[in-house]
């Protein structure tokens, strides 16, 4: 007499756990520091060419005010902009890094609420267009996951990641505006006009980098907190399947019975 073969127990691949995006966060925040003082710099900088060119363009050329200022002021500005162009390779790379970190504990504390998988806190970030949208909505997605209660009506930070969101967004497009009008100015006036559209642009750059560095702090602490806490999440499915043989616990069908 042939029996019915027991229902195979399926394949769980390995649950995700949590781990610790402080020190990540510790070096996004230095990094973040370095681009606060870098486009300082290079508000003095831009400011110095504003002033030299402006000078140049009143006086009728560069030999009135000496071909050392201009030499100087073209040096500032190329060396601040090669340091900001440093500082923010590295602090992007890291930042991602802490990005899917962060999005990587989110699958632990609540992964229902997650709408696209881990990898997209990286990919997302390199597509053009798609890529002014879908990290914001990771970040969101993730800050719900890393609040106490994840299914509040609420989430809490939003205001902060707009804010920095819709502050990256302005800065990264103006950036791209004022250095095409510097590398194209060609007359003392040109680069002196071109000069202030840089200054606004630093401005803009550090108040972006600010907030982005606030972002990372808050999101950091509330998974930190979180995590300490032993919350977990509220609504994680569980489903038990009992040894081979055993007794059925809870009144449900056995799969596949």
């Amino acid at each position: 007499m042939t029996h019915p073969s027991l229902p195979k127990r399926p394949m769980l691949g390995r649950l995700p756990v949590l781990r610790s995006p402080i020190g990540l966060a510790h070096a996004v925040t230095a990094l973040l520091a370095f681009m606060i003082v870098a486009d300082v710099l290079g508000f003095g900088a831009a400011a110095y060419m504003m002033s030299v060119m402006g000078d140049v363009a009143s006086g009728g050329g560069a030999g009135d005010v000496g071909l050392g200022a201009v030499d100087r002021a073209v040096w500032a500005v190329g060396m601040t902009t090669s340091m900001y162009m440093l500082g923010l390779l590295g602090t992007a790379t890291l930042f991602i890094i802490w990005f899917h970190r962060v999005r990587h504990n989110a699958e632990v504390f609540a992964p229902d609420l997650q709408r696209r998988t881990p990898g997209w806190a990286i990919g997302g970030w390199f597509i053009p267009f798609a890529n002014l949208f879908i990290p914001r909505g990771i970040a969101k997605d993730v800050l719900r996951a890393s609040q106490p209660d994840p299914y509040a009506s609420e989430v809490r930070h939003q205001g902060l990641l707009n804010a920095w969101w819709g502050m990256w967004t302005a800065s990264n497009i103006f950036d791209r505006f004022a250095t095409n009008r510097y590398d194209e100015a060609s007359d003392p006036q040109a680069i002196h006009d071109a000069a202030g559209w840089l200054m606004t642009g630093s401005v803009l750059d550090l108040v972006s980098a600010v907030l982005a560095l606030l972002f990372v702090r808050g999101l950091t602490a509330a998974q930190n907190d979180k995590a300490m806490a032993g919350r977990q999440p509220l609504r994680q499915p569980a489903p038990q399947y009992p040894a081979a043989g055993g007794p059925v616990t809870g009144g449900g069908p056995v799969p596949g019975a």
